[in-house]
């Protein structure tokens, strides 16, 4: 094996300085590919070349508009090849699928010199290359739609050998790319060999294009917003929090987008919306992304019944864009997304599932209640997030056909309108799908001295230990006191529609590159450990004797540590005719 030595000196793991080499070893094959790198190279042709290559088909084209004879000029990855002497049948995978190239020697090689077929394609291309093609598309005896090779042109060549699967006579499958860590951490190898990878990011597509068409043919304008902002609002959420070193100011990455496309509203756009990228420094899980893509929208004049309505007619018409149908399979449900929804009060829904009526309850009545259902609690909690907490987990999973739940009590929708009908209660609803949020609206809150008070009873909550409660906004009150009209707005989360639409269960399976921990990671010393490194960090070699002795530790622990810095390869006891050293590793 070939090692290439890569030498880190002093950098931080954890909280001790460490200085180490890392040793990075290049397999049988990768070895084999920079040689051939090299022997291209040595016949003048350029494995990485400037030059343009310009195509006028591609595979699906090729197939669809077959033309006996006509000749095409391709480009793609080459996938798989069987030489057979002079000839060779291979498949091209381009962005539409994969197509079948026959290369003969006599053909691609009509001179006397035969390198570009019996060296270049035969010997130096390797499964994965980059190469364009020209050529004229013939049917094969079995009656395969093929391109016949005529000229060969190298444009990038691999050197990792992709991780392709393979098929038995039985039609088993092994060494397939399927690890899930493996597949989201390099998502560029998954696209490649998975194909249907890729039809996942193709209906996300089609799913956001046809949100913008709905709301552009009502005359919507789609916005933009601050994604660094210095105060976290519109939503109950941990931020991720930075530092503006010209302005000297703290600022936030946006955990929603709302506050901002209000004031749009006060400004004067009746209909406004935008695709943004949240942030919320939360727990990761099958559901949860650290960054995740919201779409949100606000209409003036209107209330949450309307808004109910036009997110009925939204979701039916993404789902036949989608799929041709208003039903769409999830795991082994079926989900119509054909409207109307059934509406279903959230205390309602409690008492339902419960047989508790949860109406009216105090904070410390609520909190028993909840303890009775086994749903852990604490001091910070209010009697918003106590009610949060017993629908989520005693109700939550009932609603998997799409279902509005509606009429949030006033504590746990501090931006909303208060109920016209039910006192206590605002005009808000959730849509659950299958089990899980998939938009939250309102009919929004513009009265600028309630909705100070709401800020201000969040700010309590904050000083309970609430690390979610809502910031004051100033400016957003001074913006509301100038006057918005009746407004109502929502944010429905891309990321888990896709989710529904794609059948995926996973968050992870729907975003390019999701968040992933970090692939090197640097050794983990025990405290036993870091006491001996710092000293040999100081001075080395020293004699093994003197080191344990400053070092302090008992037999036991003193032999754990030296076996552990000698197994992370971070130190080394070497025996010379003046005793036993510890060396450090550099």
């Amino acid at each position: 094996r070939y090692k290439t030595k890569i030498k880190f000196t002093e950098f931080v793991m954890h909280d001790y300085l460490c200085t180490k080499e890392f040793i990075l070893e290049r397999s049988e094959q990768e070895l084999i590919r920079r040689e051939k790198l090299k022997q291209l190279r040595g016949l003048g042709i350029d494995p990485y070349p400037a030059t343009a290559f310009s195509t006028n088909a591609n595979s699906e084209s090729i197939i669809n508009e077959f033309v006996e004879g006509k000749q095409v000029t391709i480009a793609g990855r080459l996938m798989s090849r069987r030489i057979q002497g002079k000839a060779s049948f291979a498949e091209l995978q381009d962005s539409k699928g994969r197509i079948q190239v026959y290369f003969n020697r006599d053909i691609l090689c009509s001179e006397e010199d035969k390198t570009m077929y019996n060296d270049v394609y035969k010997k130096l291309l390797d499964i994965g290359d980059i190469i364009g093609l020209t050529g004229t598309l013939f049917t094969t005896q079995v009656g395969e739609k093929t391109v016949q090779v005529e000229s060969l042109h190298v444009l990038s060549k691999s050197l990792r050998p992709l991780p392709l699967p393979k098929t038995d006579v039985d039609g088993n499958t092994y060494d397939s790319f399927s690890d899930p860590e493996q597949r989201y951490r390099m998502r560029y190898v998954d696209l490649i060999v998975n194909p249907d990878v890729k039809d996942t990011f193709l209906k996300r597509t089609k799913i956001t294009n046809t949100i913008r068409s709905f709301f552009n043919a009502k005359g919507y304008i789609e916005v933009e917003t601050p994604i660094l902002q210095p105060i976290p609002g519109g939503a109950a959420a941990r931020p991720f929090v930075t530092h503006h070193n010209a302005l000297n100011i703290p600022l936030y990455l946006r955990i929603a987008n709302e506050l901002y496309l209000k004031r749009l509203i006060v400004g004067g756009l009746d209909g406004v919306y935008e695709f943004a990228k949240d942030f919320r420094n939360e727990g990761m899980d099958r559901t949860h992304n650290p960054e995740f893509t919201v779409m949100e929208l606000y209409v003036a004049y209107k209330d949450y019944h309307w808004m109910m309505e036009t997110t009925e007619s939204l979701l039916e018409q993404v789902a036949i864009e989608t799929h041709n149908t208003t039903k769409v399979k999830v795991g082994d449900k079926t989900i119509d997304f054909k409207s109307p929804y059934p509406r279903v009060p959230i205390l309602e829904a409690i008492q339902k599932h419960t047989d508790i009526d949860v109406n009216g309850m105090s904070e410390e009545e609520l909190r028993a209640t909840a303890i009775g259902l086994d749903i852990e609690v604490d001091d910070s909690m209010g009697v918003g997030k106590l009610i949060d907490e017993i629908f989520g987990t005693c109700c939550e999973h009932h609603y998997v056909q799409p279902t509005f739940i509606t009429d949030y009590p006033k504590e746990m929708s501090p931006l909303t309108k208060v109920h016209r009908d039910k006192p206590g209660l605002t005009e808000r609803f959730e849509l659950l799908v299958n089990g899980k949020e998939l938009a939250n609206a309102y009919s929004e809150l513009n009265d600028p001295i309630d909705q100070l008070e709401r800020f201000e009873d969040q700010l309590k909550l904050s000083e309970k230990g609430d690390d979610e409660a809502m910031f004051i906004d100033h400016d957003f009150i001074r913006a509301l006191e100038y006057g918005m009209p009746p407004t109502s707005g929502i944010g429905i989360g891309i990321d888990r529609l896709v989710m529904l639409m794609t059948n995926n269960s996973s968050i992870q399976e729907v975003l390019f590159f999701p968040q992933m921990r970090s692939e090197v990671k640097g050794p983990t010393l025990t405290e036993e450990e870091k006491v001996v490194f710092s000293i040999l960090k100081k001075q080395h070699p020293v004699l093994l004797n003197e080191l344990k002795e400053s070092a302090g530790l008992s037999n036991k622990k003193w032999d754990k540590a030296i076996k552990g810095l000698s197994t992370q390869q971070l130190a080394k006891v070497t025996k010379t005719e003046d005793g036993l050293f510890v060396n450090l590793l550099e």
